[in-house]
């Protein structure tokens, strides 16, 4: 009974220093890692876009002209100087489609308008599509061009909005409003343009 208290005795002790050298290793290795993963840094991100507490920042302008067989029911422009479009940038367009008790509605593109009558049956499409460069807002249409009316193409404003994808991927859009409302976005407004026959892509 004696010898196997010593031996139990001699077991655990052995045990215990084990257990010892097993946290000191472990110790060691733990401070080895940090001054390893601390001494790693990486190639510099791209550069942000300053916001406000935080908050991302978007840009936005206005572009309005008449679509017209002359320019081809096309409205094209450059982007201006003083606002650039990053890779993980998304470019939005709205159109002014209606003005209620003084209020602007505007819509995300595209919107399309179905005409169904007696006489006429058709789609009338407005899009747009862009380049970091540039974008073109156009005219798309099922029906003959000379039953288009004014209302139509003429006078039509739309506002061009550059979001950063994060900010796409957690929110709503659809709404342009929600965005001038919104906590997490500061919305810059620049310029508006006035898109001629002149501004015709080549």
């Amino acid at each position: 009974m004696a010898s196997y208290l010593i031996k139990t005795g001699l077991k655990k002790t052995s045990n215990n220093q084990k257990i010892q050298k097993m946290k000191k290793l472990t110790s060691i290795l733990m401070i080895a890692m940090a001054l390893f993963l601390g001494a790693c840094e990486g190639p510099a991100g791209p550069p942000g876009m300053d916001g406000l507490d935080g908050a991302l920042t978007g840009k936005s302008f206005e572009i309005s002209g008449n679509f017209t067989s002359g320019n081809n029911y096309t409205l094209y422009t450059e982007f201006p100087s003083n606002i650039e479009v990053y890779d993980d940038d998304a470019v939005l367009a709205y159109i002014l489609w209606e003005t209620v008790d003084g209020l602007k509605v505007w819509r995300l593109m595209p919107q399309s308008v179905f005409i169904r009558n007696n006489d006429l049956n058709g789609e009338i499409i407005y899009n747009y599509d862009y380049t970091y460069a540039d974008i073109q807002v156009f005219l798309e249409f099922t029906i003959p061009e000379d039953e288009l009316l004014p209302s139509e193409t003429d006078n039509q404003r739309f506002k061009i909005v550059v979001l950063p994808s994060a900010y796409i991927a957690k929110h709503d859009v659809s709404n342009f409003n929600s965005l001038l409302e919104s906590p997490e976005l500061v919305l810059k407004s620049f310029d508006p343009i006035n898109v001629t026959i002149n501004s015709i892509q080549k």
